[in-house]
């Protein structure tokens, strides 16, 4: 029921941040492209907001850069393992990955 709630209130703070990213894609593209290239025309709201949500798509994802949930998936997974299970996956990163003696 609290994460029901938590969504609710998440959804307006989601709109006005996708808003806010908008109007400054806006404001920054009609102040430095036009005085850059001759010919560039100014945009509106919803050109600046297609304008980010495509620049998202091909450089950013929409997932973010803290990598908070793969993280804790991880951990989970660490916690559900025996001793055994983790002595041999502690020595299978070393051998891929850990530096080999004599290096």
């Amino acid at each position: 029921m609290k994460s029901r709630i938590k969504c609710i209130a998440l959804v307006p703070l989601v709109v006005v941040g996708v808003a806010v990213l908008g109007w400054a894609v806006m404001t920054l593209w009609n102040w430095v492209v036009p005085a850059l290239f001759v010919g560039a025309r100014l945009i509106d709201f919803w050109h600046a907001l297609g304008l980010l949500i495509l620049s998202r798509i091909l450089f950013g994802g929409f997932r973010g850069h803290g990598g908070g949930w793969r993280e804790r998936r991880h951990w989970r997974k660490w916690q559900a393992m025996t001793p055994e299970e983790r002595e041999q996956f502690q020595a299978t990163w070393q051998t891929r990955f850990g530096r080999r003696e004599g290096e």
